[in-house]
C-alpha cells in the first residue's frame, strides 16, 4: 500500500496532472463513477473516456516484477494522450518517439531528452534535426539512404539497427513488411555505418504489435546476438544496447512472453557487461486503463434485430476494429429506460448491431451482439479501449470524434 501510496502522489504531483480532478473508486466503482458523470452531463450526451490511473500504477509495477532489468520506452504513438504520458513518465516510464510532435510533446511534460528514444528507422531530414536540437541522441536505422540523412544532421546521435525478426509471433499488426533490415544486410549496413563515423550502439528489433506467441522473442534475441558478434567482427565499437521493441499485451500472453524474454537473454546475453535493454511496450499500458462511453443517438427495430446508432464509430475511438484488428465488447447502461437497473441485470437480451454515426455503411462496430431492449438517450460503455483508438480518431462526416473528454480516476492497484 506504501509504493502504491507513492505512485499516486507521484503522478498527482506531475506536469500534465497536476490540478486535474482525480476521483477515487471504489472496488468496482467504475460503473458507478461513469453514471454518476452521466447524471451530471445529461444535456451534452457526447462519449468520453475514463482513465484508470490506477491500472498504470498495476502495470508499472507488474512490468518492474517481472522484467526489472529492461527499461520501458512507452510507444506514444499507441495513445498520446497528456495526462496519460505524464502518468507514466512520474511512475519512471522512459518514451519511444517516432517524430517531431511526439518529441515535443514529451518534452513538453518536463521528460528530459536522455529518456526518449527516436524509434522511427525513416526520418523526415526535418525531424532528425529537430532531434539534434533538443538532445534526442538515439535513434534506429534500417538502411543506407538513413545513415546518410543522420551523417549530415545529426552526426552526434547513437544509432541501433533495426533487424527484421523470424515471422512466428501470431501479431495482431505485423511489421516485417516495412521495417527491419535482412540477415545479408547487416554487415554492409554495420560497415556504411563505420565509413560515416558513426557509433552503432546496439540491436533493435520489434516482433510486430499485440503479439501472441512469446517463443518469438527467443528467435529475435538469437538474431540480436549474431548482430553483436558481426560488429565485434567488424571491429566496431563494443555495442552495450538491446532493444527488444514491442508486441507486449497485459492479459495472459504477459507472462509467456516475459518468461521467453528472460530465459533468452540468460541463453544469448550471459553475464553480458554493461548491456541496457530497453522495450517499447505500448498497448501493454494503454489498452485496460481507459473505457470508452458513448450516447445511443438512433435506433431501429426489424423483427428481433435490434439496431442502434452511437456516437462515436469507426472514423473516432473505434477505428481500432479495422486498423487494430480489435475485437470490441460493449456493456448497456439503460439510464433513461431503466433507471433503477441500469446495467440490465437478469434482462432479456437481443441480437444486435451497433452503428457509428457518419453516413458510411462501413461505420459498423458491432454486428450479432447481444443487447437487452434500450431506447435513444441509454449509453454503451467499451473497456479496454485505451490503444490505437483516440489517437487515429478523425473527423470525418464532421464529427469530431479525434478529440473525446478524457476522466481521471484511481481504483486501488491490484
Amino acid at each position: 500500500m506504501g509504493s502504491n501510496h507513492k505512485s499516486l502522489q507521484a503522478i498527482l504531483g506531475a506536469p500534465g496532472v497536476r490540478g486535474k480532478r482525480v476521483t477515487a473508486l471504489s472496488k468496482d466503482g467504475l460503473t458507478d463513477f461513469v453514471l454518476s458523470m452521466i447524471s451530471k452531463k445529461q444535456e451534452l450526451k457526447e462519449p468520453f473516456y475514463v482513465l484508470d490511473l490506477g491500472v498504470v500504477v498495476s502495470l508499472m509495477e507488474k512490468w518492474s516484477r517481472a522484467l526489472p532489468l529492461v527499461r520501458p520506452f512507452y510507444a506514444v504513438k499507441c495513445n498520446p494522450d497528456p495526462t496519460f504520458l505524464a502518468a507514466l513518465a512520474a511512475l519512471g516510464s522512459s518514451f519511444d518517439c517516432a517524430s517531431r510532435t511526439e518529441i515535443e510533446t514529451v518534452l513538453g511534460l518536463g521528460v528530459s531528452s536522455d529518456r526518449i528514444i527516436f524509434a522511427n528507422p525513416c526520418k523526415a531530414e526535418s525531424h532528425i534535426k529537430y532531434a539534434a536540437s533538443v538532445g534526442v541522441n538515439l535513434t534506429t536505422f534500417d538502411s543506407r539512404d538513413e545513415i546518410e540523412k543522420i551523417r549530415k544532421y545529426h552526426p552526434k546521435c547513437a544509432l541501433l539497427i533495426r533487424v527484421k525478426p523470424p515471422d512466428d509471433s501470431g501479431a495482431r499488426c505485423p511489421l516485417e513488411s516495412k521495417y527491419g533490415a535482412l540477415p545479408e544486410e547487416v554487415t554492409p549496413l554495420l560497415q556504411a555505418a563505420q565509413d560515416a563515423r558513426l557509433t552503432v550502439s546496439g540491436v533493435s528489433f520489434h516482433i510486430g504489435s499485440g503479439a501472441t506467441l512469446g517463443q518469438a522473442y527467443r528467435g529475435a534475441i538469437a538474431e540480436a546476438r549474431a548482430v553483436f558478434d558481426t560488429a565485434s567482427r567488424l571491429g566496431l565499437p563494443r555495442m552495450h544496447v538491446l532493444n527488444i521493441g514491442g508486441g507486449f499485451t497485459s492479459g495472459p500472453h504477459f507472462d509467456d512472453a516475459t518468461s521467453a524474454i528472460k530465459s533468452s537473454l540468460q541463453a544469448y546475453f550471459p553475464n553480458e557487461h554493461g548491456l541496457t535493454i530497453i522495450a517499447e511496450p505500448g498497448r501493454y499500458f494503454a489498452e485496460s486503463a481507459f473505457t470508452l462511453v458513448t450516447n445511443i443517438i438512433g435506433k431501429r427495430v426489424r423483427s428481433e434485430l435490434r439496431e442502434y446508432w452511437i456516437n462515436d464509430g469507426i472514423y473516432g475511438s473505434l477505428n481500432c476494429i479495422l486498423n487494430d484488428h480489435a475485437t470490441v465488447t460493449a456493456k448497456p447502461l439503460a439510464c433513461t429506460s431503466n433507471s433503477v437497473n441500469p446495467t440490465c441485470r437478469r434482462v432479456r437480451t437481443y441480437s444486435s448491431t451497433v452503428f457509428g454515426p457518419t453516413c458510411d455503411a462501413l461505420d459498423t462496430v458491432l454486428t450479432g451482439h447481444q443487447l437487452p431492449e434500450l431506447q435513444v438517450n441509454d449509453w454503451l460503455m467499451f473497456p479496454r479501449m485505451g490503444a490505437y483508438t483516440a489517437a487515429a480518431g478523425s473527423n470525418f462526416n464532421g464529427f469530431n470524434m479525434s478529440a473525446v473528454t478524457t476522466h481521471l480516476v484511481y481504483s486501488n492497484p491490484t
